[in-house]
């Protein structure tokens, strides 16, 4: 292989998070509109501070859902590095024996010699051929170690 970089990022997953924020903190906006009067039976009332909070937990709950966007593979010559939603790996290519994408499996995986795995969520196979094709370039980068 060439000196080149490649970068892989799910594709499917981050319409679905991108989407399913936006209409979480919509959610949450609209239901912030109903919080008025009183809180029930009791003397409480809801108060404006009780509007901004629900939208403020409609953003942070929209940003979770986007931390699903994360993954990424990025490969060289050199190594590989791994970054998923939870982790982050840096491997040389010498310790890896192989790159798998088994038949019903939900993303590709790195094969260790110490007979280790790591996910590769950015290789998903909802995202079918380019899943495929960053599979194929990774072996290739693997094959020229």
């Amino acid at each position: 292989m060439t000196d080149q970089t490649v970068e892989y990022r799910p594709r499917r997953i981050r319409w679905v998070a991108a989407i399913s924020a936006a209409a979480v903190v919509v959610l949450f906006t609209v239901l912030s509109f109903g919080l008025h009067g009183a809180t029930g039976e009791g003397p409480g009332q809801f108060a404006r501070g009780d509007q901004t909070a629900m939208i403020g937990l409609g953003v942070l709950t929209g940003l979770g859902i986007l931390a699903l966007t994360r993954p990424r593979v990025r490969a060289d010559a050199e190594g590989v590095r791994v970054r998923n939603v939870i982790g982050s790996y840096q491997l040389p290519w010498s310790v890896v024996r192989a790159v798998r994408f088994d038949r019903n499996s939900p993303w590709a995986m790195l094969e260790l010699h110490d007979d280790e795995t790591v996910a590769v969520h950015a290789l998903q196979a909802v995202d079918k051929g380019y899943a495929v094709d960053g599979v194929r370039t990774l072996r290739a980068f693997h094959a020229g170690t």
